[in-house]
């Protein structure tokens, strides 16, 4: 399931991050793909170990920590400090999976990748091609956002980013492990919170609101992984 969730990011704080990485040194791609997407990735990166990599990752932890969708979406239990992109010239990145584990700099800890994350830094009209495409059982999915969205998908996806034939695409990648591991069951549980949060709404007094809210913590207790 893909979710997209607008306005992450303020205008004003992307336009900030923009100039930053705009100025910023960047370094082939391919140093840090697996042994296998190494031979698909064509891309540039922010050094892992770049200054300004932590400085806008905070930026972005942050406002993940105060997203309501996102939380509902994904369930976190720690989200892997947002890595960052940039695809211009053709650059593209083939069909791949993502790793299932990751290390998490500095710390020790492992995360498993159960949910994939690109939040983006241009604009759809600033460059052609460049489009977010993730395959399931249901067929192909395409994201290409306004700079400040974020798009959501499982990590056990195959997916690819097209070739840009013109201008630049930056964007932040990233990683979450989610307290519920299995897709379908994460899918559930935020279109039954999306429910319950449109029938507030409309109707904050219905009965059905505590039933509804029990069956959604029942679930939790039944699928959340200590």
């Amino acid at each position: 399931m893909m979710i997209q969730i607008p306005g992450v990011l303020s205008r004003e704080q992307v336009r900030q991050c923009r100039r930053a990485l705009e100025a910023a040194d960047w370094t082939d791609g391919r140093e840090t793909a697996g042994h296998v997407a190494v031979h698909h990735k064509n891309n540039a990166q922010l050094a892992l170990d770049h200054p300004l990599a932590s400085q806008i990752g905070d930026l972005v932890l942050d406002a993940l920590s105060r997203s309501p969708a996102f939380i509902s979406a994904v369930l976190p239990v720690r989200v892997l400090p947002p890595r960052f992109n940039r695809y211009e010239g053709g650059g593209d990145y083939g069909n791949h999976i993502d790793n299932a584990l990751l290390n998490v700099p500095g710390s020790g800890m492992r995360i498993r990748t159960d949910v994939s994350s690109t939040l983006f830094f241009s604009d759809p009209y600033e460059y052609d091609g460049g489009e977010l495409t993730v395959e399931d059982t249901y067929g192909e999915h395409t994201a290409k956002l306004p700079a400040g969205d974020l798009v959501l998908y499982p990590g056990t996806s195959l997916h690819r980013v097209t070739p840009v034939t013109r201008g630049t695409r930056y964007a932040a990648f990233f990683w979450t492990q989610s307290m519920v591991r299995q897709a379908s069951r994460r899918a559930l549980l935020y279109q039954l919170d999306q429910s319950i949060q449109a029938l507030i709404a409309s109707s904050p007094e219905h009965p059905s609101v505590s039933r509804l809210t029990g069956i959604y913590h029942n679930l939790l207790r039944e699928w959340v992984e200590s």
